[in-house]
């Protein structure tokens, strides 16, 4: 019979044989793999079989996303004419537990062929895979979490981390800088967040409409319902292209309820409006902008005007940067 373990206990039982694995490792043998990747002059090719081909598909998918050309070869179609994406310069990693799989033993000699380097992630070191690589990472595990040793657990759990640690590395010694790494998940949140300016999502000034400051309030009105985004700005009376100021559904109804209704048709933009609102440049990315609409000491700002050199060149709106998932 089986003995059952604890949810968190296999949790820990691979957090332990990865640091067992970390602690394994010397510096040279890590500053060796790393090597490899880094003076790598074609792709990083990743070969596994079974769950350590799963391992390999996701540290493929690693490289690539930090900018490290990688591909997954699957060893089973290799031989009938997979291997054709294996170029001289390439770098091949194998990844086996056993170091000894058939199916990446039977791809070796055609690799060989190719002059490319091999960096192994093979649960033994001393085996016949790893005397033919060039590198070897010890991924040996004492035993798997699961009470049947031959679930592959730990030993996963342990490639998988060796594959992170080499990504980290590479991207390290590459100076990989965080922009360089959203220029590879621009439809993700990390992405958008940091290549997404405020002229990527601002309301363009061609499309705006501009008030002049002594507009009398149904010019206004008229110009808030049309626009229909929350705001309508105002010239500045000496230069039209200027910013004089901006009047939002808020301001309208604050103005509105300080005057007396005998009153309202007296009422113009310059009455209406707030002289000196918060503005953004265009280059600015969209989330300072976000940051700078949800932390205004004033009040709530929902729009603001965009602002280059001292001509408007557009608005921009909450609604958009929620829209674009930036909040």
């Amino acid at each position: 019979m089986t003995t059952k373990r604890p949810f968190t206990e296999v949790m820990l039982e691979e957090a332990g044989a990865i640091a067992a694995a970390a602690k394994r490792i010397d510096a040279r043998t890590a500053d060796a793999a790393v090597s490899l990747l880094v003076g790598c002059s074609g792709k990083v090719i990743i070969t596994g079989v079974g769950k350590s081909g799963l391992v390999a598909q996701k540290i493929a998918a690693s490289f690539t996303s930090v900018g490290l050309l990688s591909v997954y070869l699957n060893p089973l179609d290799a031989l009938h004419g997979d291997i054709g994406v294996v170029r001289e310069g390439d770098v091949v990693v194998l990844i086996s537990n056993s170091g000894e799989t058939s199916e990446l033993l039977a791809v070796m000699p055609f690799l060989k062929k190719r002059a490319v380097k091999m960096l192994g992630i093979l649960g033994k070191s001393k085996s016949t895979l790893g005397e033919q690589c060039d590198v070897v990472l010890d991924a040996s595990v004492e035993r798997e979490a699961a009470p049947i040793d031959q679930v592959p657990t730990s030993s996963t759990a342990v490639a998988m981390s060796l594959g992170d640690a080499l990504a980290v590395a590479w991207m390290t010694e590459k100076g990989v800088s965080a922009n360089d790494f959203a220029m590879n998940h621009p439809g993700g949140t990390i992405g958008r967040r940091l290549t997404l300016t405020v002229a990527d999502l601002m309301i363009p000034r061609e499309k705006l409409l501009m008030v002049q400051p002594d507009a009398r309030l149904p010019e206004v009105v008229d110009a808030l319902t049309t626009q229909a985004i929350g705001a309508v700005l105002v010239a500045n009376p000496s230069n039209s292209s200027a910013l004089g100021g901006i009047i939002t559904d808020g301001d309208l109804r604050r103005a509105l309820k300080k005057s007396s209704a005998d009153k309202w048709g007296s009422l113009v933009a310059r009455d209406l409006m707030t002289a000196t609102p918060i503005s953004v440049q265009s280059h600015v990315a969209a989330v300072e902008a976000l940051t700078l609409m949800e932390r205004n000491a004033r009040k709530a700002i929902t729009v603001l005007p965009v602002v280059d050199a001292g001509t408007v060149v557009g608005m921009l709106r909450m609604h958009d940067l929620v829209q674009a998932g930036l909040s």
